[in-house]
């Protein structure tokens, strides 16, 4: 029996099944909710024992339900849409939570309501779980949707070029199949929060006339104390756990043109489980030399009291715990442009593509830098900012290996540009500004489109160069826990074997001691002519083939931009080489593999 808090056992006045059904209905909620909630319970208990439960009267009122689709590279788009389907619920809508890759595509035509929460990945590209159903909506075989009312939640990140553009396509294609929007779709920026829930508590509102019970009629409820316990156990995004700094330790060499740290985080007293593939979120906090600079710049005084939302602080504690000073975006520049009055900031928000460059390599304090102006308020400077986003890290641990702690490998963002030092905000938080035994606030993303085979004799080949070998590190501690049968092939690669061969010593005993029965490496700078892991696989093309015609499971982990891609366009020339098929045929069959799951990626 399952239960938010394990302590916790059914009272005398509930059985055993009613337990459970509790269990299982607050087991999404989100501390908030469940805060929530208990609050109507204990109104129930003291209201008198005749209450007004709606029931639906017609076969029309129990055939309109509302269905959210979520598509998620990260796990946002899913706790957003889980949010919506509590939300729903409490509402007393009849609503159905489904990861598009579980939705059954031609569905779609029975939908009455329907609400997309996705994610854009890459290039403009749908995440992973939404690639079959936006292909599908794209294609001939797409279905007239004259009788489907819909809409659209985007989650993206302005500074990229195509913001939210897998949202818009989703919006564009259902209305040109007919479908009607409920409201206008929202794109959302990092800072999410504020918006999703409003246009939530909207939409909600608006389908009170559609998806609500016509009457009601008068039942009998029990009085009297319901017994339920909320556990405040839950560690969230919005509710992170304070966890402690146990090891930072730098694993490339003297001589290395990487900074790379083995981290290890103490999960003690927390309760919080995590799976192989799961990512960890660091809430970090800003340089606060960085931040001097910047009020310095701006002759503001540190201890200026500034708002953020319903708070009140310092200016420079809302620079520092606060807001996104290492990452840039256009926000802060149109912002920041409508105070100073520069007109190098307006000819730059002219030119998206001219603003995109120039945000490429600089931080907030470099745009502050080259635009300095008097007058600027510590309002107007923090209005123009947007908040800290948790930044996520694969995590290189599995809990059946290292119980209570968490572990993972960060590279240190650090370099020269502009004629000053920057480093990047959560890596160089943990690398150098936090010290062992310090607190940091944590929680678990989980992301069940990276996981280990269900059956623990599946072979799987891994490929993560660089810090991308992190998952696989936890890969090989589970498979050693589960004495896995399954056969394991890593291909790892970075600039030098002598500097660079992260976990080096690890990945020889996994060897010897035959957990781990292939390593193929990739040491790029080793030699003349550049070697990387797509190589490497078109090396080893006809036993890579094999192993996939023994049912092997592929994961991909690091570089989105090209490394993915690369590792992508070899596996499709192996199958095409090797299985004697053309190119489409070759296509179609690497993407059968990932609709099986059999094909899973964690790039960034």
């Amino acid at each position: 029996m399952s239960s938010n808090n394990p302590a916790a056992v059914p009272p005398a006045v509930l059985s055993d099944s009613q337990w459970n059904q509790i269990n299982q209905a607050i087991s999404p909620l989100n501390p908030q909710q469940l805060t929530w909630l208990s609050g109507y319970l204990a109104g129930l208990a003291q209201t008198p024992i005749q209450q007004v439960v709606a029931a639906p009267t017609s076969e029309a009122a129990t055939s309109a339900s509302l269905t959210i689709l979520y598509g998620s590279q990260t796990g946002n788009a899913k706790g957003v849409a889980s949010g919506y389907k509590a939300l729903a619920e409490a509402a007393g809508y009849a609503v159905t939570l489904s990861n598009m890759a579980d939705y059954k595509a031609k569905q779609i035509k029975n939908e009455t309501h329907l609400l997309i929460v996705v994610s854009t990945h890459g290039e403009g590209e749908p995440p992973d779980d939404a690639m079959a159903l936006h292909e599908f909506l794209a294609s001939k075989k797409a279905p007239k949707l004259a009788d489907l009312k819909y809409a659209v939640v985007g989650l993206g990140d302005s500074s990229y070029e195509f913001f939210c553009q897998t949202a818009k396509d989703f919006d564009q294609r259902l209305a040109a199949l007919g479908a009607v929007a409920i409201k206008p779709r929202l794109d959302c920026d990092v800072d999410y929060d504020s918006a999703t829930e409003a246009f939530g508590e909207a939409l909600i509102a608006d389908l009170k006339d559609a998806l609500s019970a016509p009457s009601s009629q008068v039942v009998a409820m029990p009085s009297g104390p319901v017994g339920l316990s909320v556990a405040s156990q839950t560690y969230t995004k919005k509710h992170p756990f304070t966890a402690t700094l146990s090891e930072a330790q730098k694993i490339t060499g003297r001589d290395s043109s990487k900074d790379i740290r083995h981290i290890e985080i103490s999960l003690e007293g927390s309760g919080i489980q995590y799976r192989p593939g799961d990512a960890l979120g660091i809430w970090f906090k800003n340089d606060p030399h960085m931040v001097d600079d910047l009020l310095t710049l701006l002759a503001i005084d540190a201890q200026e009291t500034v708002r953020l939302g319903d708070d009140e602080l310092t200016v420079k504690e809302a620079l520092v715990e606060r807001l996104e000073l290492t990452q840039s975006y256009p926000t802060f520049v149109t912002a920041y442009q409508a105070t100073v009055q520069s007109d190098d900031l307006a000819a730059l928000l002219a030119d998206k593509g001219a603003l995109r460059e120039y945000l490429q390599t600089r931080q907030i304090i470099d745009i502050v830098r080259e635009h300095t102006a008097e007058g600027v308020s510590a309002q107007q400077l923090v209005d123009s900012l947007r908040g800290i986003t948790p930044r996520l890290y694969s995590i290189a641990s599995s809990q059946s290996e290292v119980e209570d702690e968490v572990h993972l490998t960060v590279a240190l963002v650090e370099y020269e540009a502009h004629g000053h030092t920057h480093q990047g905000g959560a890596s160089g938080y943990l690398a150098k500004r936090l010290e062992e035994g310090a607190e940091v606030q944590v929680f678990v993303e989980h992301n069940d489109n990276f996981r280990l085979p269900e059956n623990p004799d599946t072979p799987v080949i891994m490929i993560g160069p660089g810090t991308g070998v992190a998952p696989f590190r936890a890969f090989m501690q589970e498979r050693e826990m589960q004495d896995a049968e399954g056969k394991n092939w890593l291909f790892f690669g970075n600039p030098h074997f002598t500097q660079d061969f992260l976990y080096q010593t690890e990945w020889q005993r996994f060897v010897k001691e035959g957990v781990l029965d292939k390593i193929t490496l990739a040491f790029s700078r080793d030699q003349e002519q550049k070697i990387y892991v797509q190589h490497r696989l078109l090396e080893h093309g006809a036993d890579v083939y094999q192993w996939l015609l023994d049912g092997a499971h592929i994961y991909v982990c690091g570089d989105a931009t090209h490394m993915a891609k690369d590792v992508h366009d070899a596996l499709v020339q192996i199958v095409e080489q090797h299985g004697n098929l053309d190119r489409e045929a070759a296509e179609a069959y690497v993407t059968e593999l990932r609709k099986a799951k059999r094909y899973q990626k964690d790039v960034y």
